[in-house]
């Protein structure tokens, strides 16, 4: 009970922080719609575009400000889960495993970076720079091959706490060593892996890693956050997920796969709380972060029950199995606008799942029926 009173509570703290004033009942989607407008209105985007689907089929979806339903734009960290997926299909495929090191497929790395697995860093446990230091150049090159050159003399970054050997720290870099593993074991660029095993059989005609865009400093790094894509795209891509890995009777990823990158991969990794499901979910566990996403809620028995992977930028794409259904966001911050009025698309852009489930709660049909005089359950 306590659980829940701290939820609604923290809910209510995000509904006055960002929100305006929402109505408590609503006919459609229309909670949604008027938070995403409200954002829009107040100048923190200039245009979004919402989807939201279940298994089967979209259930709703609206554009707003100067977004058509075609716009694309840089998606920023929501591009990670696009990139942990292409990883899992090479790994079905037996051509790369969760637990290979970096000095397997890069023997030049001979320090602590070249025994980080796979795993590691694709879960932010590598113990890698999250980004390159200050001062160092922006990890914006055009090709993976450079950017790993650039991450090579990097020192590891070793816990404070002599007793902590792994420590979950959130960025980008340690994924750009993963891709290039990934190239070294096909031996084709990443892009042609992405557009091969996720973007075709998935018909994201308008979703794409690179070329990496330098403008405003470039959309980097590159399979953290570098991915261009579309609202439609993006949802054939949930959809496939919440179908076990399989999109319009094709297999995509294999179950297992989907379950290994749901699943808990912190580990004995040291978490600093709070972390990003405490602070939007007021969650109580550590075992926040799959491979590519975040594990926003989880049940009893530690499965995953919403995951997400949202980005500073605004993008935000989710899947809550309590329901069975999907939402994208997708948007970009204006510029200026970060941090106005204590404005972050990061942390903002999440009360969208609890909203889903409002709407959920007072629009569907209660399963109750009555049988010969008596409530039964459907």
């Amino acid at each position: 009970m306590k659980t829940i009173q701290n939820k609604l509570r923290f809910l209510l703290i995000i509904y006055l922080i960002f929100s305006g004033k929402t109505e408590a009942f609503s006919q459609g989607f229309s909670l949604l719609d008027n938070q995403v407008q409200t954002w829009v209105d107040s100048g923190y985007y200039h245009g979004a575009n919402l989807i939201v689907g279940n298994r089967q089929k979209v259930l709703h979806q609206k554009s707003f400000g100067n977004y058509q339903p075609e716009t694309s734009t840089y998606i920023a960290s929501a591009g990670k889960w696009l990139a942990s997926a292409t990883i899992a299909v090479l790994v079905d495929e037996g051509k790369l495993s969760w637990d290979d090191k970096v000095v397997k497929w890069l023997p030049e790395f001979t320090d602590a970076k070249g025994q980080a697995t796979l795993r590691q860093l694709f879960s932010h446990t590598a113990n890698y720079p999250d980004y390159q230091p200050r001062g160092n150049h922006r990890d914006d090159y055009q090709t993976l091959e450079e950017s790993v050159r650039h991450i090579l003399p990097l020192s590891i970054e070793t816990p404070s706490d002599a007793s902590i050997k792994r420590q979950f720290k959130y960025g980008g870099l340690a994924m750009q060593v993963a891709g290039r593993m990934a190239e070294i074991a096909t031996g084709k660029p990443w892009e042609t892996i992405f557009q091969e095993k996720i973007a075709r059989p998935l018909q994201m005609s308008h979703t794409h890693f690179s070329p990496v865009d330098s403008v405003g400093g470039g959309h980097s790094p590159m399979l953290g956050g570098g991915a261009v894509s579309t609202v439609n795209d993006y949802a054939h891509f949930l959809q496939m997920f919440l179908n076990k890995g399989i999109y319009k009777g094709k297999r995509i990823l294999s179950e297992k796969a989907i379950a290994e990158m749901q699943a808990d991969q912190i580990g004995a990794a040291f978490v600093s709380m709070p972390e990003f499901p405490q602070k939007v979910r007021a969650a109580n566990h550590k075992s926040i972060y799959g491979l590519g996403l975040w594990r926003e809620e989880i049940d009893k028995k530690g499965n995953a029950t919403l995951i997400s992977s949202p980005s500073w930028a605004g993008a935000y794409p989710w899947i809550d199995y309590k329901n069975g259904i999907f939402g994208f966001l997708l948007t970009h911050i204006a510029d200026g606008k970060m941090g106005k009025n204590n404005f972050s698309s990061f942390y903002a852009s999440p009360v969208l799942a609890y909203l889903l489930r409002n709407e959920i709660k007072h629009t569907l049909p209660s399963k109750k029926t009555k049988v010969k005089g008596k409530i039964s359950e459907k």
